[in-house]
């Protein structure tokens, strides 16, 4: 029981990480603070990681641990698209992180992802804790921030709106938890993954963002 509550613990230590289903794609998103207890580590880490061109994750809790997962389903992903001659479904790529996630539950990987992506099948958020349990969500958000975000999500984020009307809440509930929360901070990275691909947004493109949901 014990082993259980220190995973838990060190997932929710630091981190703001938001995915969100539109009718067109899906959204990915997160702050760059990385910590140690009060001890910030880096100002500019990375934690939302294109796994393909279809697909996205987001990393909370610690850091080798969760690049750990990244690169095995990165590498299984690829390996996929080789065999099949197709791009791993959604749904595939979350269950290969649940599965493997839930081999390692008696020295638990300390991290809590979000799967996202857009497939044959539509646009797809999936989210994972450190023991395996695999959901899939229209609207989720993980790491110490997530319960800052969240309120600006249950209060504003609508299934049926668009990702050009849904980024404007995603930049305003990430902002909100950086100022609220001390272990997230610094800077935001939003993804976007629709019929067109993976696309990080630049500086400016966030910055009208923040003025759009003001």
């Amino acid at each position: 029981m014990s082993q259980n509550n220190s995973a838990n613990q060190l997932v929710l230590k630091g981190t703001t990480t938001i995915g969100v289903v539109c009718k067109d794609g899906v959204i990915l998103a997160s702050d760059t603070r990385v910590t140690m207890g009060y001890y910030i580590a880096h100002t500019a880490g990375k934690k939302v990681y294109k796994i393909d061109d279809h697909i996205g994750m987001t990393i909370a809790g610690t850091v080798a641990d969760a690049q750990r997962v990244v690169d095995l389903l990165i590498a299984n992903a690829h390996l996929y698209k080789i065999n099949m001659n197709r791009p791993i479904p959604v749904a595939s790529a979350a269950r290969l992180v649940a599965n493997l996630l839930f081999s390692a539950r008696y020295i638990p990987l300390s991290t809590q992802v979000l799967v996202g992506g857009i497939d044959d099948t539509g646009p797809h958020v999936f989210n994972l804790d450190p023991y395996g349990s695999l959901h899939e969500e229209k609207m989720i958000s993980t790491g110490s921030g997530s319960p800052v975000a969240l309120g600006v999500l249950e209060d504003k984020f609508k299934e049926d709106h668009t990702i050009a009307e849904t980024l404007p809440i995603i930049a305003r509930a990430v902002n909100a938890a950086m100022k609220r929360d001390v272990a997230s901070g610094n800077n935001y990275n939003i993804i976007v993954i629709n019929e067109h691909g993976y696309t990080e947004l630049t500086v400016e493109e966030k910055a009208k963002l923040l003025h759009a949901g003001s």
